[in-house]
């Protein structure tokens, strides 16, 4: 569906271009639209790549299993129903700390180990456990003390002061973790009851 919006103003755009005469204007800003996408991958791909290693550095230094150890007591808060020492408990330390660090790319892959370590504690196969739906507003809400993609993105655009998002970005991911962490408990109450 969403193809079909896009394709659909991009259309639009270029009719109404044609119609009004202003097609060198639609060719200008294609052209300095595609230059300015190539460069912006350019710069997220380079700042993927430097926290990505970092991670995967923590990961081999033992750094990410202390900072698992650390969110320990998180995680036992949140998922009480996961096993002491199961896989997923070190797969959704993983996730959190790289969504607190602001990096989504990294965090996906610890998700997905995530949620098939959870499927396995699951007694019905293809039904969302309390903790799966738990650990997806986690995920989601994404509880972030360094948004490094924003902080890149305003880098790029030329912003004086690029990390002044850091506060708004902590507060408005914290509300959004504490409210959805507080419905997922609301809703497993009912369905219990």
């Amino acid at each position: 569906m969403l193809n079909y919006l896009w394709a659909g103003m991009i259309l639009a755009g270029i009719f109404y271009g044609a119609v009004t005469g202003r097609m060198a204007e639609v060719t200008e800003g294609a052209l300095s639209g595609v230059k300015e996408a190539v460069s912006l991958c350019l710069t997220m791909a380079g700042v993927m790549a430097l926290w990505t290693g970092l991670m995967e550095i923590a990961g081999q230094s033992g750094l990410m299993k202390k900072a698992a150890g650390l969110l320990k007591p998180v995680i036992r808060f949140l998922f009480p129903e996961i096993p002491e020492g199961h896989p997923a408990q070190e797969d959704i330390s993983a996730n959190m700390i790289a969504n607190f660090l602001g990096l989504g790319w990294a965090a996906t892959p610890a998700g997905l180990k995530a949620m098939k370590s959870l499927e396995t504690l699951n007694r019905t196969p293809g039904t969302a456990t309390n903790a799966m739906c738990t650990f997806l507003i986690v995920n989601i809400s994404s509880l972030q003390l360094i948004p490094v993609n924003m902080i890149a993105y305003r880098s790029q655009y030329g912003s004086a002061n690029p990390a002044a998002v850091i506060v708004p970005a902590f507060l408005a991911t914290a509300v959004t973790t504490v409210c959805g962490v507080a419905f997922a408990r609301v809703a497993a109450g009912r369905k219990a009851g």
